[in-house]
């Protein structure tokens, strides 16, 4: 079907990421003519930064364990992940003629571990389908306010050019979130949708790193250690939290030391129970397991041997295979006495506590929790209080851990968004695939 102004309905996406991206394909994909504008130069900009160290697209864990990730949004987001589940994005992606194959962790990735390669070949198809990409374009707001009842609406673009006015009937709002500005997930979009009555949760960071107190300074760690060790991983850890309900969680993985503090993948999957304990107490304590592979007792029964004339830190490799960074961290945390005493040590390396104070700031979080609730939305995620303009993607109140769980969703409630707008002009199913 060639693309058209459907009945005179002018389309509009904003937003160039992939909740945007898909949305334009469904519409363009059933013959919708669709515009979609962006502030930055090029579509797809965090996406393919994401990408660089291996494009991981999704998970392959079964359907009812992926939906656990998404926490408190699992019931929220269940109707448009079922719909475009792992499986049907990892065939997505095969259909744009980009292989993929299973990690060992499970993650999906393309053959080539790229994201350039897959969005080229979906550029390709958005535009051979019809749909107009107007970069360098901001939007600001509405140039007229919003009339009840009437659904068209006259978006205003910072452009190149100036401003420019765009009326538009159903329009599909794809902001991003809060972090990483310069790539245009800024967050600016907030006050727009908060003028006009939209109730928007504050945007908070997400799969972040977090400051600590060693004890040794205020905030971050002493000179001597930050000097010393930042940069360098501890592997493997297991971390464990009590967190707001009094429930236990513990992962096993590894994380790093910053300047400040700590992040990675294991901190990353404890952060939003860190984040929710830091604002509900005011600190989070991170209990860590240097040496997971052994028991308090094997531990206790080792650093018990006399160590003669062997240094510390020889004892420690030798009796409890505790070296470089975790002996370092071991020993910014632990005090004299501790040490000295080979039951008190073996405790302390089997539960380290970390003291957390802060998160990093949201620009340097990976993704941002917050955005507009789904109270706030239809079950086509179309806003209740403005008909016509539909949400998807990170702008929504919603978080993952990384792992390819926020590209899924991301995906997903793009796709929903689309077939929302489709299902508001009448068009069927049938018609629409």
């Amino acid at each position: 079907m060639a693309p058209e102004q459907r009945a005179g309905q002018k389309v509009v996406v904003i937003g160039g990421g992939p909740a945007g991206l898909m949305a334009a394909e469904v519409l363009s994909g059933a013959g919708i003519l669709v515009d979609l504008y962006d502030a930055m130069p090029s579509v797809g900009r965090k996406f393919l930064l994401a990408g660089i160290g291996g494009m991981n697209i999704t998970h392959s864990e079964p359907f009812d364990r992926f939906l656990l990730r998404y926490g408190a949004r699992q019931q929220a987001l269940e109707p448009q992940i079922s719909r475009f589940d792992n499986e049907g994005l990892r065939a997505w992606v095969e259909g744009l003629g980009i292989g993929t194959f299973v990690g060992s962790s499970g993650r999906v990735f393309p053959t080539d571990m790229k994201a350039a390669p897959l969005l080229r070949a979906w550029l390709k198809r958005l535009r051979s389908q019809g749909v107009q990409f107007h970069m360098r374009h901001r939007w600001h707001g509405f140039a007229e306010a919003p009339v009840p009842g009437e659904k068209s609406y006259v978006l205003a673009f910072t452009a190149p050019e100036g401003e420019v006015r765009v009326e538009a009937d159903w329009i599909v709002l794809a902001l991003g979130g809060g972090s990483w500005k310069r790539l245009g997930s800024d967050g600016a979009w907030v006050p727009l949708l908060e003028a006009q009555g939209v109730t928007v949760a504050p945007l908070k960071p997400a799969n972040c790193g977090f400051v600590v107190a060693s004890g040794k300074a205020a905030t971050g760690w002493s000179e001597h250690f930050r000097e010393r060790f930042a940069g360098q991983p501890l592997k493997p850890v297991r971390a464990t939290l009590e967190d707001t309900q009094g429930q236990t969680l513990s992962k096993q993985g590894e994380f790093v030391i910053t300047e400040t503090g700590v992040e990675g993948s294991l901190i990353y999957g404890l952060s939003a129970a860190l984040r929710n304990r830091l604002e509900q107490a005011g600190e989070a304590v991170l209990k860590l397991d240097l040496a997971p592979g052994r028991t308090l007792q094997q531990l206790e029964e080792a650093l018990a041997k006399p160590r003669g004339k062997e240094s510390m830190a020889k004892h420690l490799k030798k009796r409890a295979g505790i070296e470089g960074v975790k002996a370092g961290l071991l020993r910014e945390l632990a005090g004299p006495e501790d040490l000295a005493d080979p039951r008190r040590l073996a405790a302390l390396i089997k539960a380290l506590p970390l003291r957390l104070v802060s998160p990093k700031p949201l620009d340097e979080a990976i993704s941002s929790a917050g955005g507009v609730p789904f109270e706030a939305l239809d079950e086509q995620l179309m806003v209740r209080n403005l008909p016509g303009i539909f949400c998807a993607g990170e702008m929504l109140d919603w978080e993952a851990p990384t792992g390819g769980y926020l590209l899924t969703a991301c995906f997903a409630t793009g796709r929903a968004a689309g077939f929302g707008v489709l299902e508001r002009l009448g068009m069927s199913a049938r018609e629409s695939s």
